[in-house]
């Protein structure tokens, strides 16, 4: 995992809530230290990958980009916990869930650790690791293409493997969320793993926090109108248009 000091967390959580660029003398002001301390805190980000580097200042990565896992991993995770908490309330015991990939599925993978007799398919490495410590789970990892910037398994061979499961639960993360309900990735084989899912699952949950509400991302995997509940941090008013245009439950984590 990436180790970023106290001061660099909150200049991380501080540059996504202002959705734009920061100067190193208003850092400077705000946490009350020196331009140049600040500015050896804005190299340290921007070479993990975390922010970028502007005249002056610091601002988000381009939307267009996928950060690493391990990246990703540090970002909204106080979010992503209180996401994961409440999904795992909602699943009954001996349920059989499809846990995608991505970092809320991660923590929903270790909210869900102390549940008994759950039957679990994913294709997230972190995942399957952290559910394999309870030998009451079932977990069954896909084979695969291995990406280790992802963390994950993707591929032909990915997607055959779900085609043999009856799946109760479908839970999803996305790259992004278009403004009209696009559920939005990377790649096409991510997409591809979404679709086989969609088809297999009784049910359709989708989790994310709001950061991902139009963000960009080059291939359409699904819609929402497919996602029977959708599990979100936050009840912002475009969360809760989309829910009601496309007849979706809304969930907001507590």
């Amino acid at each position: 995992m990436v180790s970023l000091s106290s001061r660099q967390k909150e200049i991380l959580g501080y540059l996504q809530r202002s959705n734009g660029v920061l100067s190193s003398a208003l850092l400077s002001d705000t946490f009350n230290i020196s331009v140049q301390t600040i500015r050896k805190d804005m190299n340290d980000l921007s070479d993990k990958g975390l922010v970028k580097r502007v005249h002056g200042g610091i601002t988000l990565p381009s939307a267009n980009d996928n950060l690493s896992f391990t990246n990703r991993d540090i970002l909204n995770v106080s979010a992503k916990q209180r996401i994961a908490k409440k999904v795992a309330s909602e699943i009954p015991e001996g349920c059989s869930i499809f846990l995608g990939i991505g970092t809320t599925p991660k923590h929903v993978a270790t909210a869900l650790l102390d549940h008994p007799g759950l039957t679990v398919v994913t294709n997230n490495i972190n995942a399957a690791l952290t559910l394999s410590r309870n030998t009451n789970i079932s977990t069954y990892l896909a084979g695969g293409k291995v990406r280790m910037s992802d963390e994950d398994t993707v591929g032909e061979a990915t997607t055959l493997f779900y085609r043999q499961f009856n799946i109760k639960i479908g839970i999803f993360g996305i790259g992004g969320l278009g403004e009209r309900g696009e559920l939005l990735d990377f790649t096409p084989e991510e997409a591809n793993l979404t679709r086989a899912v969609v088809e297999q699952s009784h049910q359709c949950w989708l989790v994310t926090d709001k950061t991902k509400l139009g963000r960009y991302a080059p291939v359409v995997s699904a819609q929402l109108s497919e996602m029977d509940r959708l599990f979100v941090d936050d009840a912002v008013a475009e969360f809760q248009s989309l829910c009601k245009v496309n007849q979706v439950e809304l969930v907001v984590a507590d």
